[in-house]
């Protein structure tokens, strides 16, 4: 069997808010974490303590994921300002 490629290019990918947005949903799951905090012993005896550690562990690969995009977005940002610098020329390569 023949492998499927596409035909098509394709789309570049979307860019935005991207550090403000991963330190939203860290904030949420760490908010989520607290607000669970006082229930520990009713998860506890109803077999549903992963919840309050879900929320501690996206905490924390959120706060991975912080510094992941700032490094991102810095060195997207050192990119355009060195491709600027190099003159019109070298940005339409």
């Amino acid at each position: 069997m023949a492998k499927w490629t596409p035909t098509h290019e394709a789309p570049e990918p979307l860019e935005g808010p991207i550090v403000p947005t991963i330190i939203g949903g860290t904030i949420l799951w760490f908010v989520l974490f607290l607000a669970q905090l006082p229930f520990y012993g009713w998860f506890d005896d109803h077999g549903h303590l992963w919840w309050l550690w879900t929320c501690l562990a996206g905490s924390g690969l959120g706060l991975i994921g912080i510094w992941y995009v700032r490094g991102r977005d810095a060195a997207l940002k050192r990119m355009a300002g060195e491709a600027a610098a190099q003159g019109p020329a070298a940005a339409a390569e």
